[in-house]
């Protein structure tokens, strides 16, 4: 693997204190790079749609694909930074949004969640199809990075050989337990933020079908689990919260990753309990496909440092794109 350049060194910046100040910088202040992306609508098999933002590059050239987290669109920054990252290394990107985290709400009476791997399986196979000279890079971030581990274990040994790593940041491992913290002191101001967010969109997909779900349980739920609860598995064939987390955390898959993958996670991530990554932990310890980052500050997809506050540096895509080239290169060697 290449030397990290100095200012990539990973050092919490000091001028953003706090998990929740790492946490919330990027997401106020960072700055979009500027580049040029192509959007597509592809139909989906049940007739309806997603929507993928394409960056191009030379044929052959590898390939970053992209999972975002909850209610992430194209315009969250980190998905900005690994179009960046990209670019910088030569490589194509093409980044899924999630069913109803577009600008126009999907057509079929389902959403997306944590669990489902359906579209990535699609896309992904057509991208490796438009591309089968280019090796395959994935990169999935909080609600992404858990469905691309999930689907990673799903596949086990039958991956697509074309798949050669994978990086997850400030994955979710543990669904239940995550959606418990976040309710939880400062952390509820995000459970807020996503509640509302959530249903906006289930109350306009309620006027498409009624009968989806039970509306006065959406209008009682007022954390993530409630919601979870009340739309998210009703609407997708789980019994409950409980059976939905149980059957969706990657924690519970990542036993089952046969492909070089790097997880990176803050130890003070507000989304998580500590205590999950140390389960992680135990896990991994049998899979040496696994390697584990977990930085004591970080915060959720913050990982802001840099010496300067008007010259802040973003750790999180740098390093999974290090990790990802340096299997492009073991590969091809």
């Amino acid at each position: 693997m290449s030397r990290r350049p100095r200012e990539y060194t990973y050092r919490p910046a000091w001028w953003v204190p706090g998990p929740h100040g790492q946490t919330l910088w990027p997401k106020f202040f960072r700055r979009t790079p500027r580049l040029s992306l192509r959007t597509e609508r592809w139909p989906t098999p049940d007739d309806d749609f997603v929507e993928i933002h394409r960056l191009d590059a030379e044929p052959g050239a590898p390939r970053l694909f992209l999972l975002h987290g909850l209610e992430g669109t194209v315009r969250s920054h980190y998905v900005g930074g690994f179009f960046a990252e990209a670019k910088r290394r030569g490589w194509g990107a093409d980044l899924l949004v999630f069913r109803s985290c577009g600008p126009e709400l999907n057509h079929a009476p389902r959403f997306y969640h944590s669990g489902e791997t359906s579209d990535l399986t699609f896309t992904l196979a057509r991208v490796m199809s438009e591309h089968p000279a280019s090796s395959i890079l994935i990169a999935g971030v909080s609600l992404g990075g858990n469905v691309l581990l999930k689907y990673l274990g799903e596949r086990g040994d039958a991956l697509a050989p074309q798949v050669r790593a994978a990086a997850a940041i400030s994955v979710p491992f543990d669904l239940e337990r995550g959606s418990r913290f976040i309710s939880t002191g400062f952390s509820r101001l995000y459970d807020r933020h996503f509640v509302r967010s959530l249903r906006r969109k289930a109350e306009a997909k309620l006027a498409c079908y009624p009968d989806l779900f039970d509306h006065s349980a959406l209008r009682r739920a007022r954390s993530i689990y409630d919601f979870d609860d009340a739309v998210t598995a009703p609407v997708h064939g789980f019994a409950s919260a409980h059976d939905y987390y149980a059957r969706s955390s990657s924690l519970y898959w990542i036993s089952g990753i046969r492909v070089p993958t790097l997880l990176l996670s803050a130890i003070d991530d507000p989304f998580l309990p500590a205590a999950v990554l140390d389960d992680v932990r135990r896990v991994a310890a049998d899979n040496p496909s696994l390697q584990l980052e977990f930085v004591s500050r970080g915060g959720h997809v913050g990982f802001v440092c840099g010496r300067l506050p008007w010259r802040p540096r973003y750790y999180a895509e740098w390093r999974a794109c290090e990790f990802l080239a340096s299997h492009l290169r073991v590969r091809s060697t």
